[in-house]
Formats: structure tokens, C-alpha cells, sequence
């Protein structure tokens, strides 16, 4: 697969069909993606290969006697649903998902490498401004990446 990249301004209707950006669409094999929860109330896309070395990972990791284990499955794997491009490259997000990321109108949908994030873009301007301190903290975590 394609390393999927770039930010897009996208929208969703009413009835929860997204319109998804060609660069993105053209980079996934097959006509369907997994969309599930994923953190800081966006959801993540998935093509299946990913997803399933993703959910495969996690329940390697996971044990369904130990609380905060099962706490991160029933977040991630559990609301996960496969979703299909319509003939006019439109995915339809299942309600549920919808409402969990306060998706409206405007939409900022993210490649980041292996999934794709899509987020309100309300909520996600909030979410850079609120983390700006925290992310420089971050990138100095990053010190072992050198050019």
C-alpha cells in the first residue's frame, strides 16, 4: 500500500456520506476501509491489511481479565465497521462513529502514513491549538531522528 498522506477539507452530508479525497481513495487497495474510535474524538480509517495487522497487535497485547486492557479493545476493535466507496467516492459513516467524533459539516480528513484520521474541523482546530505546548514537548522526544 501507498503511504497515505496530506490534509484535506472535506464534507458530509446529511445523511453521512463523506467525500472523500481522490489522493487518498486511489492509494487504498480494494473499495473498503475500516473506520473506528480512535483517540482525541477523530476517527481512524484503515485499509484491511492495516487494520488487520492493527487488531491483531492489540489482541496480542490484550487480556480480557485485566480491566484497562479490555477498557482500550471495547475502544478501538469493538465500534470498528468496514465502510464501502459509492459510485461517487463517498463513504458512509455509521452513526454511532459519527456522533462520537462530533462530525458536522466541515471535515479535515489526515493521511498519517498507514491510516487515515477524519476529524470535525471545528474539533480538530481546537485540538491543535489546545496541544501546541505539548507538541513541541513531544517533537523533543524525537531526538533520535536525524537528516
Amino acid at each position: 500500500m501507498n503511504l497515505l498522506t496530506g490534509e484535506y477539507n472535506n464534507t458530509i452530508d446529511e445523511k453521512g456520506r463523506l467525500s472523500f479525497p481522490t489522493k487518498l481513495r486511489t492509494a487504498v487497495p480494494g473499495n473498503v476501509l475500516m473506520v473506528t474510535k480512535g483517540s482525541e474524538n477523530c476517527l481512524w480509517l484503515f485499509a484491511a491489511d492495516e487494520w488487520e495487522s492493527f487488531q491483531t497487535k492489540m489482541m496480542a497485547n490484550a487480556s480480557p481479565l485485566k480491566e484497562k486492557s479490555m477498557q482500550v479493545v471495547r475502544h478501538f476493535i469493538a465500534p470498528a465497521q468496514p465502510v464501502e466507496f459509492d459510485k461517487n467516492g463517498r463513504l458512509s459513516i455509521p452513526q454511532s462513529l459519527r456522533e462520537y467524533a462530533k462530525l458536522s459539516k466541515d471535515c479535515t480528513v489526515l493521511g498519517v502514513a498507514k491510516f487515515i484520521e477524519l476529524w470535525d474541523s471545528g474539533v480538530y482546530k481546537e485540538y491543535l491549538e489546545a496541544s501546541e505546548e505539548s507538541f513541541k514537548e513531544a517533537a523533543e522526544e524525537f531526538n533520535d531522528i536525524n537528516f
